[in-house]
């Protein structure tokens, strides 16, 4: 049954809120992931760029002795080679972690606040993370 407008209003502040926070949660694990693995890329070009003379061209003893012109474009070039391999790492560490914790099992569907008797789903799934539920071993997925 329909819940009266106040309890509705209550309970759909508790539903955007909760959905917030686990879609900030995600968003923080990806960013995690993402800096953790793009890191090399990180390092390289940014001392490819700081030792080129045309870009920002350091007074760094390492860019006086051991990096040129050319040793920094090499390194530059080298960092954008590698980052579109470990964004499709990044991608696939990141999804397998979130579809582990069952994370996107935790968004709530604004019925919920509608109306009265609806369960909550990662409820019905057996918990927040699927302990009290086997997990379904036929279910492939590739990424």
């Amino acid at each position: 049954e329909p819940r009266s407008t106040c309890c509705c209003l209550a309970w759909t502040l508790l539903v955007v809120t909760m959905n917030s926070l686990v879609f900030f949660i995600s968003l923080l694990l990806m960013f995690i992931i993402f800096t953790i693995v793009l890191l090399p890329t990180i390092v390289v070009v940014y001392f490819g760029f700081q030792c080129h003379s045309r870009v920002l061209h350091s007074a760094a003893r390492y860019c006086k002795s051991i990096l040129d012109d050319n040793s920094s474009s090499a390194l530059i070039i080298l960092g954008f080679v590698i980052m579109s391999p470990l964004i499709v790492v990044a991608m696939a560490t990141y999804c397998s972690l979130a579809r582990r914790l069952r994370l996107f099992m935790c968004f709530q569907p604004c019925s919920r606040a509608v109306y009265k008797g609806a369960k909550w789903r990662w409820y019905e799934e057996g918990g927040l993370c699927g302990c009290a539920r086997g997990l379904n071993t036929q279910v492939k997925a590739w990424v």
